[in-house]
C-alpha cells in the first residue's frame, strides 16, 4: 500500500462520513422542534460544508479552496451571531411559552407619583 492509495481511501471515507453528517443535519433542521435547534443545524451545515471544501482541497491539491473555507467560516460565524441576537431579541419561543402558561405572571407595582413643588 503506497501513500497515494492511503490518501485516496482517507478522502473517500471522509466524503462518505461528511455526506452522512449532512443528511442527518438536514433531517434535524427539517424536524427541529424549535428555532434554536434549526439555527444550530444551520451552523452545523456550515461546518460540514467547510469540511467538504477541505477534503476537496486535499484531494485535488488546489490550495485556493482553503481560502474559500476560511471565508465561509467567517461568514458562518457572523450568521450564527446574528441568529443568536435575533433569538434573544425575540424572547421566548412559542414552544417555551406553552410550558409557561401555568405560571402566574409577576405583578408590577406602579411607581409612586411625585408632586410638583407648586402642587398641594
Amino acid at each position: 500500500m503506497n501513500a497515494s492509495s492511503i490518501l485516496t481511501f482517507s478522502t473517500s471515507f471522509a466524503l462518505v462520513t461528511l455526506s452522512l453528517g449532512l443528511l442527518l443535519t438536514v433531517l434535524r433542521i427539517l424536524r427541529g422542534p424549535s428555532l434554536p435547534d434549526r439555527v444550530l443545524g444551520l451552523d452545523m451545515l456550515v461546518a460540514i460544508a467547510i469540511g467538504f471544501i477541505a477534503v476537496i482541497a486535499i484531494r485535488s491539491g488546489f490550495n485556493l479552496y482553503i481560502d474559500i473555507a476560511i471565508a465561509l467560516s467567517l461568514v458562518g460565524f457572523l450568521a450564527t451571531v446574528a441568529f443568536a441576537r435575533f433569538i434573544l431579541a425575540r424572547g421566548l419561543s412559542p414552544e417555551m411559552e406553552k410550558g409557561q402558561e401555568s405560571l402566574p405572571k409577576p405583578k408590577r407595582d406602579k411607581p409612586a407619583r411625585r408632586r410638583h413643588k407648586g402642587a398641594r
